[in-house]
């Protein structure tokens, strides 16, 4: 079942500002990660872990979950369909996994601010490349997943072949063998 134009147009533009707004989050991460782990200011390596962990709670895990459920929303209400094109289907792939990463991740940004917190550890303690290296491949993954919508590559699963075939069968007024 389509959506009606308005709301169709409605859901897509959510689903776009959900994505982008997770995308632009990534790359902020990646530049307090970036000064987290090359600044020589010790207030500011600290204030960079310290910050990272209340921001992805309110920033990249509503993000996540917004770009989820409105590209489910997306695939149900268009004549793309959830299961009927590959690419829709790696794009859900990939939104849940780096969703379920960046969950299992926040413990690790929970102990980070709690080191950094500590007043009594080491700078080089403080500072951990991890989050840096995370940014990175959830940037790269985000953007496959920005590639694939732009480009929507070919190829129809196993099911939207069979859906295309009944639809067009229904449409010539043939009732579809099995």
């Amino acid at each position: 079942m389509t959506m009606p134009p308005r709301l169709r147009k409605l859901a897509l533009t959510v689903h776009v500002a959900a994505s982008v707004g997770w995308l632009g989050a990534v790359i902020a991460f990646l530049a307090l990660a970036v000064i987290g782990s090359t600044s020589q200011d010790e207030q500011t390596v600290r204030g960079a872990y310290l910050v990272m962990e209340p921001a992805a709670w309110y920033v990249l895990v509503p993000l996540a979950f917004a770009s989820l459920v409105s590209g489910i929303v997306q695939s149900l209400g268009t004549m793309w369909g959830l299961f009927r094109h590959y690419w829709v289907l790696f794009k859900l792939l990939i939104t849940v996994v780096a969703t379920a990463v960046l969950l299992i991740y926040m413990e690790t940004f929970r102990f980070m601010a709690g080191v950094a917190a500590d007043p009594r550890a080491d700078l080089d303690a403080v500072r951990n490349t991890s989050p840096r290296l995370h940014a990175v491949l959830a940037l790269l993954v985000l953007l496959v997943a920005l590639v694939l919508a732009v480009y929507k590559p070919r190829g129809m699963t196993r099911y939207g072949q069979r859906m295309q075939y009944e639809q067009r069968t229904k449409s010539r007024g043939k009732v579809p063998v099995s």
